[in-house]
């Protein structure tokens, strides 16, 4: 049973309908759901289904071919000796068929490419010399290897330049498709757990699939990430190894921002980490953008080349913060570590990450779905004439004149706003009033779980958006 996804199944009926040849790519990180939704929605309609081997050389891939067009009705299939008689076997198999609509779907498509091995070309050749002009065809390829789909198909300045006649990037779910996954395993969770759960696992179904009914959140994660046998306590490595050939320069890179809230510039990250600045990184960093791990962004007053960088994948902020400092492997780690000024420090920075992945939720709130607008971390050093540094966690600067300076708080009750807390808002204030055009409003907002306690410095709060917004869609 398929949660949410509407738009994405719309649009794989709709070429599967289509009297023309159909490309579709569809592409997100690992574990999102990609081959799913693809099964899900063109159910008992595949003549042809292959799925790429992970790490292995070209003739183990082309063996594999062979195994799946046996499958397809190809039983007397050979091994193809090249990725271009590979494509003419699969030429054939289509020709043969009676059915009204071709469909072909390669799935992990990157794993295809192996060094040397021609199949891109031959990928070209397929589609360009004799699918592209049947009407009866429609290609669906996957992969998890978002930056390659990106690169090698969707950006292609060569034979396959425009040929991807869709695309389809398959996003984490919402807090929302998040509550009805739960509802539909029967699992009962109170929001403000769904919302602690998010902050861990982030909106990978493939993870969320491990949450077991009539156990808390805290014994689910124990058992999931810091059980030795537990399906997710060693899903960092697999997860970084499975989409990058050379996974280690973007551990490497992801290590670095993972200790800094607000990210880093570039030069910053080639200063801390001792990392080459040269075209290596810049391949890591748009990899990492791409595959929905760092989220670039910059500040108005910035150029493009200090674009900050920012870790926002909440499993990666996890793993860092806690099942890598499991060093005595305690299998009831998460439990002991509540309460705890890890903890405490640690749901603050995920709280923040939750909002920025909801900017949209938060922006339907404010009533301003509508209305273009900017969103980004904002700090300001403390200056030489003794004002306090600023750091803002959510600023949204809006094309109406208005710029929300947001303050996300996490609590299990309603938040109670300390005569500290005001002067802290004071400042921002005033601070980002001293580089913002002085035509805009600055409106401070609160984003917190339960609200915010009525006293003498609520007057200072113009918007309250609450967790139950969160879940809006």
């Amino acid at each position: 049973m398929l949660i949410g996804r509407e738009k994405e199944q719309k649009q794989l009926l709709d070429a599967y309908k289509s009297s023309e040849p159909q490309f579709i790519a569809v592409y997100g990180r690992r574990r999102v759901g990609k081959t799913y939704l693809v099964r899900e929605t063109l159910r008992n309609k595949f003549l042809f289904e292959h799925s790429g081997l992970a790490q292995s050389e070209r003739s183990s891939q082309l063996e594999a071919w062979r195994s799946s067009l046996v499958d397809g009705g190809m039983e007397d299939a050979k091994i193809p000796a090249t990725w271009i008689e590979a494509f003419d076997m699969l030429k054939t198999l289509i020709k043969s068929s009676r059915k009204r609509r071709k469909v072909i779907f390669i799935d992990e498509l990157p794993w295809l490419d192996t060094p040397r091995s021609g199949f891109i070309a031959a990928l070209e050749h397929f589609w360009n010399g004799w699918a592209s002009g049947r009407s009866d065809v429609l290609l669906v390829v996957c992969g998890s290897a978002t930056s390659w789909i990106i690169n090698k198909l969707i950006n292609n300045y060569g034979g396959l330049h425009n040929r991807v006649t869709g695309k389809i990037h398959l996003k984490p779910f919402t807090l929302h498709e998040c509550e009805l996954y739960l509802k539909s395993r029967h699992i009962v969770m109170k929001r403000y757990s769904i919302l602690e759960c998010y902050m861990i696992l982030g909106g990978i179904p493939y993870y969320w699939s491990f949450l077991k009914q009539g156990e808390s959140l805290s014994q689910n994660i124990d058992r999931m990430c810091f059980d030795p046998d537990g399906e997710l306590i060693n899903e960092f490595n697999a997860l970084y190894a499975s989409l990058f050939r050379n996974p280690q320069p973007y551990i490497s890179t992801v290590t670095i921002l993972a200790t800094k809230r607000v990210g880093l510039t570039r030069e910053q990250i080639v200063r801390e980490g001792s990392i080459a600045n040269n075209g290596m990184l810049t391949q890591v960093l748009q990899d990492l953008e791409y595959c929905g791990f760092v989220r670039k962004y910059s500040q108005p007053s910035m150029k493009v080349k200090n674009c900050t960088y920012q870790l926002i994948d909440p499993y990666t902020i996890f793993y860092f913060q806690f099942i890598a400092k499991n060093v005595h492997n305690d299998k009831n780690y998460w439990s002991n570590m509540l309460e705890s000024p890890t903890h405490r420090s640690w749901s603050g920075l995920a709280f923040e990450r939750v909002c920025m992945l909801h900017i949209e939720q938060i922006k339907a709130a404010l009533g301003i779905s509508g209305v273009a607008s900017v969103a980004y971390t904002w700090t300001a050093p403390a200056t030489s004439d003794g004002r306090r540094g600023a750091q803002i966690d959510i600023i949204i600067d809006r094309n109406d004149n208005v710029i929300n300076l947001c303050e996300c708080k996490f609590s299990k009750q309603e938040y109670s706003l300390t005569n500290e807390d005001d002067m802290s808002i004071a400042n921002k204030v005033e601070r980002v009033a001293d580089v913002s055009p002085k035509h805009k409003s600055i409106h401070v907002t609160l984003i917190t779980t339960f609200g915010v306690a009525n006293n003498a410095y609520i007057d200072s709060i113009q918007r309250i958006i609450v967790a139950e917004d969160l879940f809006r869609f």
